[in-house]
């Protein structure tokens, strides 16, 4: 097993669904299956133990659900306990559920109908690996918009940022890409790449999608 490949657990209470995952991840090249849970208990512990990259994470399961194992995974201790990111994925059969996007907010990087093709599930994990969502953005959005009853308050992080990174995060927050980005502010690929690694530094994110949760919370979110 190469160290280059991207380690993979798969979180579902059913057997056979795990099984047939499982298939396609392993005929994926550059990524493999560490290790499979029927519950959240069991995916919390398995994180902990195999410290994979990416968590496929069932929104739906008896004992603890997808949403609170993705709130227990990403929560202070245990981001700081760890030595690489961790991107979880979570795995619903409802477009726009709310439960994933409750998921999102605790720090899920999108989700997957459970219909999906092998191609997007295979292109998905290696999305949220590189740090982005695997939802577009207007659809993250949409599950964003009914998440907050009210904008809290703009923190002192924020507005410390400089002008372009203002400018930088408000076209994070839209869903554009550096390449997008890059043409919008007139600049290259790899400035804006640093740009978004001092705001997520700043603000004390993990990644893109963090952002837009974020903006979302804090009413940053450009009409």
């Amino acid at each position: 097993m190469s160290a280059e490949q991207i380690r993979v657990l798969l979180v579902d209470d059913q057997v056979l669904f795990r099984a047939g995952v499982a298939v396609i991840v392993d005929a994926q090249e550059g990524m493999c299956v560490v290790g499979e849970a029927g519950d959240g208990f069991e995916a919390v512990r398995l994180a902990d133990e195999l410290e994979p990259d990416v968590v496929l994470m069932d929104i739906r399961m008896p004992e603890m659900d997808g949403v609170e194992a993705t709130r227990q995974l990403f929560s202070p201790e245990r981001v700081a306990r760890r030595t690489k990111p961790l991107r979880v994925v979570v795995l619903t059969t409802f477009n726009l559920d709310d439960r994933a996007a409750t998921a999102i907010r605790h720090g899920a990087s999108g989700f997957l109908l459970k219909d999906t093709t092998p191609v997007l599930l295979r292109d998905a994990i290696r999305t949220v690996h590189a740090g982005n969502a695997v939802l577009a953005p207007q659809d993250l959005s949409t599950l964003l918009d009914g998440q907050f009853r009210s904008a809290a308050p703009a923190p002192a992080a924020y507005l410390a940022l400089t002008e372009k990174e203002r400018e930088i995060f408000d076209a994070v927050a839209r869903g554009l890409s550096n390449t997008e980005i890059a043409g919008q502010v007139f600049t290259s690929e790899s400035t804006v790449k640093t740009h978004v690694g001092a705001i997520l530094r700043k603000l004390a994110l993990r990644d893109r999608v963090q952002i837009v949760v974020f903006a979302h919370a804090h009413g940053l979110v450009a009409g």
